[in-house]
């Protein structure tokens, strides 16, 4: 499929939104399928106003026949230009009928209908959104325009044994020339980038699920035969997730069928077409051989993603694209709470804080930034972002922290009565809240429109005489190219004040007890809070649960910060003041300076051998912030000191806690044992893995040794993948044995092909260009398989800063030819790896410069696609 240039896309803009001038009720679809040719016949019943032309989005397109009530269309009628079929003089209640050919094989975008794998055993499916169906027919390509689909499709039954299309089942049978046919029709009104279908031979797993309505539902997951006994974690993953939002918000499942299809041909996660899922196979496949801890949560997480889009995004839509987070992140939170509640919540926490530092702060610092709604966009497949899933997410756990659990659940049942079978907007979803709890939350909205982090700023005064504690809150939020001026947003602060001994007081606000915890709501640029009976001047711990998504500026003493690390119940604030006391200790090691450093690596050295902590939240705790997050520390980022620095500091803390009490504490963890799958077991690994991290610090020979006997008995991927981490980005001599065993062993399954070539770029330093320049080399690399191009250049490239940063620019050169040739591939993947150059210009000098002529190139380079030029440009301007 030909790239888009540029020059074809004006801005769309928010403020220009107009309803559809002709609307689909009912959508028939025809496929003849092949892999080189398929034909598709489209019936559109139509319903708009006569004077009005119709206008379809169509691209890449063979247009066969056209005709209007069953007559062929006189050509004076239409003409087909510019991606756009406009056809004149239209009825209402008309139908349309129009038959095209496009290229399933040819189709190296992954956006529409394409192959998927070889020629030979791969199959045929679709990817719609956001605009991929325009690929596939002629039609007003745009998430306001709801229709009902019957689907038909035809093909080879030896090529093609199994057919799928979203909906219910409604009819199959035999064809001459040994084809056959299958039917599907979907009952419920919906948008066109949730229609999917998936042809080929593919084996199956099914389970019988009755709904809490009484509904019988068939549950089937597809993949192709080799990897379909990794597919039955995934069915237990999606029966957990339709048992839980029947209770947490009693939404059951609405079709006769559920089918969910794995591909290793995915340009996203996973896709929520109703009633036909499709996933990147790396969120669907496990098993303990090849899947880590993590991934088996990823795969909960984003199965559970998919389905509870069902009611939010398919059941309720978005009016436009502005909208997405609308649908994004409001299921981002669903599924945020779904794993809190199968899991560790505080763990949970952690790990969603960490992801919107590590990936959404950066981006809402830099050239990338944007509203979580913005106001006009390009190429809309540049917004699916951290900022519209991750901190859309955020916002939505405002409200509901606003709101309280039954108040969010009384307003969430009000905004799917209130849209169901439409397509809605963020005021929709506001007003649906507010309403079903008597609260104006439009102030809200502020939040969604304006792009930036704001920095909350906290200082507290105590009066002795009078038992007094004033805490005073501000709120600024930096100006941006596109907003120069930026307005107070409504925070909620939740808070709680701690004695010098490690004690929560109890809390005398506005005359009101309000027990040990509080929020309070800073709607102001400043705003002060008089606390009462309050004997002692105390240690404030703000923003418990991480009540908001702010920057927090407050002048804690490093010991204030230790005593939070030590003595906070909550398990996520604990980590957050360990976090910050980090971020202290990282600018001692810069400075020369000690108080911090010694606060934090003494406090983490009697949690290390406090009794009872859980494992993985002490394995946590003695992990830093990462150098992409303490990069914003420097005013002129160096990314080679930074790792040189972060190294030091964990070297130190290594020391304090002692290399005999990091071994001893390895050997009482390792369990070479039966592979342990449940909570239990993940905690000691996770642990595990960050004691022999450290260990690699201070005694390198030794971890090194543990390292290779760790991955020489290792009995599931965790354990092997965390100690062949720890060979090769430390260097080591058994790194070179344990990379060929781990090759041999995997050789045939790609996901465990994507960690072996992520691991290796990883590599700290200079040494990083080169092992990739070589793995570029190797048979099972290759740009046309996205998970492939992350897992080598994406992780190189986002992944690896002291890596990819290099003073002479040769990191900045090879990403930039690479994403030259992706993009004539694969334009969304290319785009998305050209994020990787996000913030160049607060590096130091000379790598600035090495980083904005390495983009000047890339952009001065002819024929690229509208998604790639315009993140260039995007990254140049500001």
């Amino acid at each position: 499929m030909p790239a888009r240039p540029e020059t074809s896309a004006a801005p769309i803009r928010l403020a220009d939104y107009t309803p559809p001038a002709w609307r689909v009720s009912d959508v028939a679809l025809e496929f003849d399928l092949g892999i080189d040719s398929s034909e598709v016949t489209a019936h559109l019943t139509l319903h708009g106003a006569a004077d009005a032309p119709l206008r379809l989005d169509g691209e890449g397109l063979e247009l066969l026949s056209i005709a209007v009530d069953g007559a062929p269309l006189d050509p004076g009628r239409w003409r087909h230009t510019d991606n756009v079929l406009e056809v004149s003089g239209m009825r209402d209640g008309s139908v349309l009928t129009t038959r095209v050919r496009v290229q399933p094989a040819a189709n190296t975008a992954l956006e529409g209908l394409y192959l998927s794998g070889s020629r030979e055993t791969g199959f045929l499916l679709t990817q719609c959104e956001a605009e991929g169906f325009r690929h596939i027919t002629f039609f007003p390509d745009r998430p306001d325009v709801l229709a009902r689909y019957t689907v038909t499709l035809r093909a080879d039954r030896a090529r093609f044994p199994v057919l799928l299309a979203g909906g219910n089942p409604d009819g199959t049978g035999e064809l001459p020339d040994g084809r056959h046919w299958a039917r599907f029709v979907d009952p419920h009104p919906k948008p066109c980038y949730l229609f999917a279908l998936v042809a080929g031979r593919l084996e199956k797993i099914e389970r019988d699920y009755v709904t809490a309505e009484g509904r019988a539902v068939k549950l089937v997951i597809w993949s192709e035969a080799n990897a379909i006994d990794s597919c039955h974690y995934a069915m237990d993953a999606l029966e957990r997730s339709m048992r839980w939002d029947e209770q947490a918000y009693g939404r059951s499942y609405d079709l006769d069928v559920f089918h969910v299809v794995a591909t290793h041909d995915f340009n996203m996660g996973a896709m929520e077409n109703k009633g036909l899922n499709i996933f990147n196979a790396k969120y669907l496949l496990a098993d303990p051989d090849t899947t880590t801890d993590d991934e088996y949560k990823a795969v909960e997480a984003v199965v559970a993603h998919e389905y509870f889009h069902n009611w939010s995004g398919n059941r309720v839509t978005c009016r436009d694209w502005f909208q997405l987070s609308l649908k994004e992140g409001l299921t981002v939170f669903r599924e945020q709470q779904f794993s809190a509640d199968m899991n560790s919540p505080s763990l949970k926490r952690i790990e969603d804080v960490a992801l919107l530092r590590r990936a959404q702060f950066p981006e809402d610092a830099g050239p990338l930034a944007h509203p979580v709604r913005p106001s006009e966009y390009r190429e809309i497949n540049n917004f699916y972002t951290a900022t519209v899933y991750e901190k859309g997410a955020e916002l939505v756990r405002m409200l509901a922290g606003r709101l309280g659990t039954e108040g969010f659940r009384r307003g969430m049942d009000r905004y799917f009565a209130d849209n169901d079978g439409r397509a809605a907007t963020l005021e929709d979803f506001l007003g649906a809240l507010g309403a079903a709890n008597g609260i104006d939350l439009m102030p809200y909205l502020a939040w969604y429109g304006q792009s930036g982090t704001p920095r909350l700023r906290a200082r507290g005064r105590y009066d002795e005489g009078t038992q007094r504690y004033t805490l005073t809150l501000s709120q600024y939020t930096p100006p941006s190219a596109s907003q120069p001026d930026k307005h107070a947003v409504p925070i909620p602060v939740k808070l709680a004040l701690f004695d010098r001994d490690g004690n929560m007081l109890p809390l005398h606000l506005d005359g009101h007890a309000h027990d040990t915890e509080t929020v309070v709501v800073l709607d102001a640029s400043e705003r002060s809070f008089t606390f009462e009976q309050v004997p002692h001047a105390p240690v404030p711990s703000l923003l418990r649960g991480f009540s908001a998504p702010v920057l927090l500026e407050c002048d804690y003493a490093p010991a204030e910060l230790a005593l939070l690390l030590t003595h906070d119940p909550d398990g996520f604030n604990r980590w957050e003041a360990g976090q910050q006391l980090a971020a202290r200790a990282f600018d001692d090691c810069r400075t020369g300076g000690a108080e911090a450093l010694d606060a934090w690596s003494g406090a983490l050295k009697r949690l290390f051998v406090e009794p009872g902590l859980d494992a993985a939240l002490l394995a946590d705790l003695l992990t830093p912030p990462g150098e992409i997050e303490l990069a914003e520390r420097q005013e002129a980022v160096d990314p080679a000191q930074i790792h040189e620095l972060r190294q030091a500091m964990q070297s130190r803390l290594g020391r304090v806690i002692g290399a005999e009490a990091l071994e001893r504490r390895y050997r009482e963890l390792y369990a070479p044992g039966p592979l342990a799958l449940d909570a239990a077991g993940k905690a000691r690994r996770r642990l595990q893995r960050r004691v022999l991290e450290l260990l690699a610090l201070v005694a390198v020979d030794t971890a090194h040794a543990l390292a290779d006997a760790q991955y020489r008995s290792a009995k599931g991927m965790t354990d092997r993948l965390a100690a062949l981490g720890v060979l090769v980005r430390g260097g080591a001599a058994e790194a070179t044995d344990a990379l060929a065993d781990f090759r041999r062993r995997h050789a045939d399954n790609p996901l465990a092909m994507d960690k072996w070539f992520a691991v290796q770029a990883q590599i700290p330093g200079e040494p990083a260009l080169g092992r990739v320049q070589a793995l570029e080399q190797d048979p099972a690399f290759t740009l046309k398989n996205p998970n492939r191009a992350r897992a080598l250049l994406g992780t190189f490239a986002s992944g690896n800063p002291s890596g990819f940063h290099r003073a002479d620019g040769a990191g900045y050169r090879l990403l930039a030819e690479r994403l030259a040739t992706l993009d004539s591939l694969n334009p969304q993947i290319a785009a998305r790896l050209a994020t990787a150059f996000n913030g160049w210009q607060r590096l130091e000098p000379v790598r600035r410069d090495m980083a904005r002529q390495a983009l000047s190139d890339l952009a001065g380079r002819p024929g690229l696609s509208r998604n790639l030029s315009e993140i260039v440009a995007s990254v140049l301007s500001r």
